[in-house]
């Protein structure tokens, strides 16, 4: 494997990490899906940096992670790995690539061994941790180091939370992505019509608390089994539930199901064995109680049961992860899931794994519900979410839009603005990094409202660059002004944000022509066209024009 060739978005990923350190960028992300090899990554990247002469540390929270970033590195670069954990230790060690553990280093007495600048690059394995006062200990101890963060979650709460520590996203490959480009394998989605009430449950440290999960999920363990009986039979499956004892007692009743399954949990002695004779076919369900969320792999695995709800998108993604890596004669994983019955709407269901919005996501959840019983591919599933949400908000805002083009304002409401351009990334806007958090600039504020745009609408300085990137984007373009559009709007006119800076001052003028009184005769607003002007001289020249 020294000699492996990488994907095509794996080099991609490298160079992004290395444009973002080139370019003063100290704490940065890398977002991959399960199974898309992200210590591959993480490896061919810390070859690099070892011959131009740095120390990595590869930190992780649990052993398992350890051996499999030290395994992987010999396999595919040929490097070995020095240890500090426990009793090992790396100082002295000719390595300059050390996988710690961060229960370890956090210790006082461990970081007082190590100078600030023992380590040149830090790589976070699983980073949705990294913002823990753990991991914390470490990093600010070699706060001159530059530090990667590689993670599989997609969800832009949790990089709301990352934001804190890292300063930017270097590179993200979506899930969908992978899947259309064969690296990984489709997953179908269907909805089990079993309400299980989990609405009295509460909430610990941001997630439902395991023990009260557990006893609301008992009285429907039988009923579980005998779905599973329907969807699972001739199926390689892994269940994962909150406590050890559900696992264990779910294992015998789909024993008693006629199902040959296993279970295993941290202190299960038999562990390796287990999970090899499930990877040999001895077993055809496995049940964990949370165990095999990180560092197991088994490609043939091609169903998965969630039984254990979360909010915690990352811990989400990381199960069902365990199931989108390719196997010869898999064609898609099949993912179960439930009518979980809970007045909180953030509780992860499959949308949570391809939707970038929470209207979408909420959508496409309601959309599984009604066709329960029947398999859909997420890809298929979430397209339609978005074309279905793409039409509910046209819907519910050409009222809102309609009464915003009644008002004599001087400056155009920033969603108004979005709207009318169809710009589906200034809409679904949202925050995710430190400097994208802070309030709106006395420049930005200036800006916005020389180009039309009404500032007080904006509220974080990362929606104001996003506005004026836009804007700049449209000017160089030669594309209609805020002002235009609003203006042609008024009199009904459609699309507005498509037409050329041209066309619409073309068609003002010849509404001012009429001294303002309605639109030109033989013009029906609601379906023309503008021609396509001739290329100008000097684009732009009056683009803020006040009309």
């Amino acid at each position: 494997m020294a000699a492996m060739e990488l994907r095509p978005y794996q080099r991609e990923a490298i160079e992004a990490i290395q444009e973002e350190w080139n370019r003063g960028v100290r704490t940065t992300l890398l977002v991959l899906p399960t199974g898309c090899g992200k210590t591959i990554v993480f490896c061919k990247l810390a070859q690099g940096l070892v011959r131009e002469g740095d120390r990595v540390l590869i930190l992780a929270h649990r052993g398992e992670l350890l051996d499999q970033a030290a395994d992987k590195m010999k396999k595919a670069t040929g490097l070995g790995c020095a240890v500090e954990k426990a009793e090992q230790s790396c100082i002295g060690s000719w390595f300059r690539v050390v996988v710690g553990s961060v229960q370890t280093l956090m210790r006082a007495k461990r970081l007082e061994q190590f100078a600030p600048d023992f380590f040149d690059t830090i790589i976070v394995d699983e980073a949705h941790h990294a913002i823990s006062d753990s991991y914390q200990k470490v990093l600010q101890h070699f706060s001159g180091a530059n530090v990667l963060g590689v993670t599989a979650t997609p969800d832009r709460g949790d990089m709301k939370d990352l934001g804190e520590f890292f300063e930017s996203l270097a590179y993200e490959y979506t899930l969908p992505q992978a899947i259309r480009s064969g690296y990984l394998c489709p997953i179908k989605a269907l909805t089990i019509p079993l309400k299980l009430d989990i609405s009295s449950v509460g909430i610990s440290s941001g997630d439902f608390k395991a023990g009260e999960i557990s006893t609301a999920l008992d009285p429907y363990l039988e009923q579980i089994a005998s779905e599973m009986e329907t969807y699972c039979k001739d199926r390689k499956t892994v269940v994962f539930l909150p406590l050890i004892k559900t696992s264990q007692k779910f294992r015998g009743i789909l024993i008693a199901h006629g199902f040959r399954a296993a279970e295993v949990n941290g202190e299960s002695d038999d562990r390796t064995q287990v999970l090899e004779d499930f990877d040999q076919g001895k077993y055809n369900v496995l049940c964990n109680s949370m165990l095999l969320t990180e560092g197991w792999d088994c490609p043939t695995v091609d169903c998965i049961v969630v039984l254990r709800p979360t909010k915690i998108r990352s811990l989400y993604c990381q199960m069902v992860g365990r199931g989108t890596r390719l196997a010869e004669g898999k064609t898609h994983l099949l993912l179960l899931d439930f009518l979980w019955m809970t007045s909180r709407h953030d509780l992860c269901r499959p949308a949570a794994l391809i939707a970038d919005t929470e209207d979408v996501a909420a959508r496409m959840t309601r959309n599984l519900e009604e066709d329960a019983g029947e398999a859909f591919d997420i890809i298929d599933a979430e397209e339609k979410a978005e074309a279905d949400t793409v039409r509910d908000r046209e819907e519910a805002l050409a009222e809102q839009l309609a009464q915003m083009r009644k008002r004599k304002k001087k400056l155009v409401d920033p969603l108004q603005f979005a709207m009318s351009i169809q710009s589906n990334d200034l809409i679904n806007y949202v925050p995710a990094f430190g400097a994208e958090l802070k309030p709106i600039s006395d420049i930005q504020k200036k800006n916005l409202e020389h180009l039309g745009i009404n500032p007080d609408e904006v509220k974080t300085a990362g929606e104001a660059d996003k506005i004026l990137g836009t804007l700049r984007e449209r000017q160089n373009k030669s594309l209609a002004t805020p002002k235009q559009i609003r203006r042609l709007e008024m009199y009904g006119f459609q699309h507005v944000g498509t037409w050329s800076f041209e066309a619409a001052s073309n068609m003002i003028s010849r509404i001012a022509a009429q001294g303002w009184r309605g639109v030109p005769r033989g013009v029906d607003p609601q379906t023309y066209i503008p021609p396509k002007p001739e290329p100008a001289a000097d684009p732009w020249l009056n683009w803020g024009v006040t009309l």
